[in-house]
C-alpha cells in the first residue's frame, strides 16, 4: 500500500474539517425500521373460561402497544378430560380448537385480528397458534 495522498484528497479532507460537517449515519435507517413485536403465552392448564378472558386481555393490550404477533401455546389437548364428559364436544372443549372459535366470533376482537394461523413446527405447531394484529 501507498503512503502517498493524492493533492485532491488532502484538500478535500481539509475541506471537510474546516466546515465541521458531520458525515451522514448510514445506520439512521436500519435503526428506524419497524421491528416485528412477537409476545408467547401459554394456556396449558387453563379452563375454557378461564383461557376466553385471558386471550381477551392479551388481544386487547397487544393491541394496545403494537404487538404485531402472538404466539397462543395452547398444546394438543391429549391430557383433557372431555374423553369423559358427554355434554361436552371432544373437539371445541380443547383449547386448541375453542379459543381461535371464541376470537372468530367474538366482533370486538376480530376488530384488532388480520389473522389466526397454525404456528410453526418451531413454535409449537399444531399445540399453538398466531395472531397476527392490525395496526392501531
Amino acid at each position: 500500500m501507498s503512503n502517498k495522498i493524492s493533492d485532491k484528497d488532502k484538500k478535500d479532507w481539509e475541506n471537510f474539517l474546516s466546515n465541521n460537517e458531520s458525515l451522514r449515519d448510514k445506520d439512521i435507517n436500519f435503526s428506524k425500521k419497524e421491528i416485528i413485536k412477537n409476545k408467547t403465552y401459554d394456556l396449558h392448564g387453563f379452563t375454557l373460561d378461564e383461557a376466553n378472558k385471558k386471550i381477551k386481555d392479551i388481544i386487547n393490550n397487544a393491541y394496545k402497544k403494537n404487538i404485531k404477533k402472538l404466539i397462543i401455546i395452547t398444546g394438543k389437548g391429549i391430557h383433557s378430560d372431555n374423553e369423559k364428559d358427554p355434554y361436552v364436544s371432544k373437539n371445541l372443549g380443547i383449547l386448541k380448537h375453542s379459543v381461535p372459535f371464541y376470537i372468530n366470533n367474538n366482533k370486538e376482537l376480530m376488530n384488532m385480528v388480520n389473522e389466526i394461523k397454525e404456528a410453526d413446527i418451531d413454535d409449537g405447531g399444531s399445540g399453538a397458534f398466531y395472531i397476527y394484529l392490525k395496526k392501531k
